[in-house]
């Protein structure tokens, strides 16, 4: 019987110092330390998702930065979207980034815009959880908060540099980057056919201002 109680409290308190050492508050996630664009620039191919509520991006998502001379990063991110819960168009989707901490350049602020009056509009925080620039990318977003701190409505994105696939060894480094940021489990595959059709297609124009830039932009 001691045994038994023994084991029940190691048990507990195994659980507690789990949940103390891994918190879900959105302030404690780490970013990528010294975070650098130029690296980061090229194209990049979305493998995982974790949706935000309402509208999104649905398959062949990429993503492909360049750096222009002033320090400014060009996006241009193309995927499909299902609007209204049965039409599938082509989409090339645009935001402006802004580093508010000039010391934590991986914790940007993005403001978004659609072209069509039913594309949402808006801006969120957009974090770089964790990358190496030459395979792999985490990204994250926080659109609200609950009073304890967690994250209300958040999504994330997998990012690869290979649309096929991350080996083996990157692909730990990601499943524990999902449970930092306590979105173990939630992450759907995202389809990469490489046949988007482009009839039907929005484009906007992405700019993102590092602190090096010569411009600048302060989220409202």
């Amino acid at each position: 019987m001691k045994y038994a109680q023994y084991v029940f409290l190691a048990t507990l308190l195994s659980g507690i110092e789990h949940c103390l050492a891994q918190s879900c508050t959105v302030d404690s996630f780490s970013v990528k330390d010294n975070f650098d664009p130029k690296r980061y620039a090229g194209k990049w191919y979305a493998l995982a998702k974790k949706d935000p509520e309402g509208l999104f991006l649905q398959d062949n998502i990429s993503a492909e930065y360049t750096i222009e001379e002033d320090g400014t990063m060009i996006a241009s991110s193309k995927g499909r979207v299902k609007l209204f819960g049965f039409w599938v168009i082509c989409a090339d989707m645009a935001a402006q980034y802004t580093v508010p901490d000039p010391t934590t350049p991986a914790k940007m602020y993005m403001r978004y815009q659609g072209l069509a009056s039913y594309l949402s509009s808006g801006g969120d925080n957009y974090w770089v959880i964790d990358t190496d620039y030459d395979n792999y990318a985490i990204t994250y977003a926080c659109r609200s908060l609950k009073e304890d701190g967690t994250c209300d409505d958040g999504y994330s994105l997998i990012f690869s540099r290979n649309p096929r696939g991350l080996p083996p060894a990157i692909q730990r480094i990601v499943r524990q980057k999902q449970e930092e940021i306590c979105m173990s489990g939630q992450f759907q595959p995202v389809l990469q056919t490489g046949t988007l059709r482009y009839e039907q297609t929005l484009t906007v124009r992405v700019s993102c201002i590092f602190p090096n830039a010569t411009k600048s932009l302060q989220p409202n």
